[in-house]
């Protein structure tokens, strides 16, 4: 009885071992990491080698930082590590074309916060100074390293954060105040006025625009006569008297007619009556 229940224990870890590899894909241990990441056609493949690199870099940053290597060790490690940099890159963008995130954009380079590179200019760049020879460690006390970061120009004036640029915006940078000297409008005129010549000359060119009259002398009849009509018209507007067709009270009647109104509101309230408002009146 026995016998058998090991058998079934034994069949039961074999199924689950093979999931467990069929999941997590063939067995990359045993293989060697390609030298193209354009080689590799798995997107889970590789992730797989762009982690063993990290892991590479990672192990080669620790050791560099020990100065007893000698100087030969050190610089074989360092640009060992720069092309394990470079090859990391070559495998994100095969994950990036693949399928997989974008980790030249997206990733800390955390591993990389201990190098140091020379100032542009100091050294073969590459595009946007992503192929930077980088020194780590104790390559950077290396003789000759040291005196290319002590004799590399130093940077100019520190770029201004957004906040420091909005400080420095005022209603001048709208345009708001532009009319306050009054320079502009007197620019503006001169040209206001450049161009209205400028299309008076061109509609007296133009020979298809239409005509008043045969010559200028005429015109010059015509626009004499209509304003002589005018100021005739306004002189006999101002100058006629105006008449009423229906007589109109002078101030004294009106006067006269509000006090009768008064005079019998106020008898009515005495109770007088009509004749005594007669009385009065006589």
């Amino acid at each position: 009885m026995a016998r058998n229940e090991e058998k079934a224990g034994n069949m039961l870890n074999k199924w689950i071992t093979m999931k467990e590899e069929y999941e997590r894909g063939p067995n990359l241990k045993r293989k060697k990491r390609p030298y193209l990441a354009s080689e590799c056609d798995s997107l889970k493949e590789a992730e797989y080698w762009r982690r063993q690199v990290i892991k590479d870099i990672a192990k080669g940053v620790g050791e560099i930082q020990n100065a007893a290597l000698g100087e030969h060790v050190i610089r074989e490690l360092n640009d060992k590590i720069n092309k394990l940099i470079r090859e990391k890159r070559h495998w994100n963008k095969r994950i990036t074309a693949l399928g997989g995130p974008d980790y030249n954009r997206s990733e800390p380079r955390v591993y990389e916060g201990d190098g140091q590179a020379l100032p542009e200019g100091w050294g073969a760049t590459g595009e946007s100074g992503r192929s930077r020879y980088f020194y780590f460690g104790a390559a950077k006390t290396l003789p000759g390293v040291r005196e290319l970061f002590e004799a590399a120009p130093t940077k100019g004036k520190p770029k201004r954060t957004r906040a420091e640029l909005y400080k420095t915006i005022t209603p001048d940078y709208y345009g708001y105040r532009d009319e306050d000297d009054g320079t502009i409008l007197e620019l503006e005129a001169a040209a206001e006025a450049k161009l209205v010549d400028e299309a008076m000359e061109e509609w007296e060119r133009d020979p298809q625009r239409p005509k008043l009259a045969a010559d200028d002398s005429d015109e010059e009849e015509i626009v004499t006569g209509v304003d002589g009509d005018v100021d005739s018209m306004v002189s006999a507007a101002t100058s006629a008297a105006v008449k009423a067709h229906v007589p109109l009270p002078s101030l004294d009647d009106v006067r006269g007619a509000v006090l009768d109104v008064k005079k019998s509101s106020l008898l009515a309230k005495l109770g007088l009556g009509a004749d005594a408002s007669a009385d009065s009146k006589s």
